[in-house]
Order: structure tokens, then sequence, then C-alpha cells
């Protein structure tokens, strides 16, 4: 199944992609599950990403390895790919993409995922899609044009 999430924002995409950073990863998690940050590698080919979620009464790990990234004159994107999942996830593939629109950027989250069976990746489409509507406000607040920009 594939979700893709569009948000238009004031900075331009370079400085769009100089901050996704650890700090930012934090930030954009949602407040249920939990999120314990592992490992942060950063978002070039190589780097490794990789967290525990936790479900209260039992966590899960998930680990993605990012396996593409490219800037050009007009965009900047990296992919993460699940490499270790939770139970809930057979497949997962995250192309984060910063698009430059002239003054500002528009920050596009494609994301393609599978659940172990065909009615699990059905029932997972609304909570994913609003785990990654919960980015928008986040995305908006931080890269929002300064004074000095």
């Amino acid at each position: 199944m594939k979700i893709t999430i569009a948000t238009p924002v004031e900075q331009g995409y370079l400085d769009v992609k100089a901050g996704f950073t650890e700090s930012l990863f934090k930030k954009l998690s949602p407040p249920f599950p939990p999120v314990r940050l592992l490992r942060f590698d950063g978002s070039e080919k190589g780097d490794i990403v990789s967290l525990e979620l936790n479900f209260i009464f039992f966590r899960q790990k998930w680990t993605s390895h990012i396996t593409e990234d490219r800037t050009t004159d007009q965009e900047f994107f990296f992919v993460d790919e699940g490499v270790e999942l939770p139970f809930f996830l057979k497949k997962w593939r995250h192309k984060h993409r910063v698009i430059s629109s002239g003054i500002g950027s528009v920050i596009q989250d494609e994301i393609e995922f599978e659940g172990p069976a065909g009615l699990m990746t059905v029932l997972l489409f609304p909570v994913m899609w609003l785990q990654f509507a919960f980015r928008k406000p986040i995305y908006r607040k931080i890269f929002k044009r300064t004074a000095d920009r």
C-alpha cells in the first residue's frame, strides 16, 4: 500500500536538508507508541536508523537502512528500507523528498508498506496516514522562514 503526504514549508530545500537531524527525528515521533531512538547515523546511503516502539506491555524494534540518497539542483531525497520490522509490518520503504518550490520547498513523504496479511495492510493504512499527517505542523514550525533566511 502507498501513502504520499506533501507539506509546503517556507525554507529552501537545502536548508531543510541540513535540518534532517537526530533532533528533528525525535520531534517527529508521535505520542503513541513512545519511541526510544537506539541509533541514528543520518540520512546518507549506508546509514542506519534503529528505534524501539513501546506498546506498554511489549516493545518492538524497528531498524531501517538508508539505501539511497541524492541531492540535485531541485531536490534532496533519501530512502529508508526496513530490515528489522515490528510484527505488524512485512515490508517498509519510505522515500523522504524535499523539493524546491522557488522560495520555499515541499517535504514529501512517500511510504510503501505491507502488513503480514492483506487485511492487516488495509487496517494499517489509517494508522500510518495519521502518523505521517502528525508531522505536517511540526515541519511547518521547524522550517518556518526566519528574518535572516
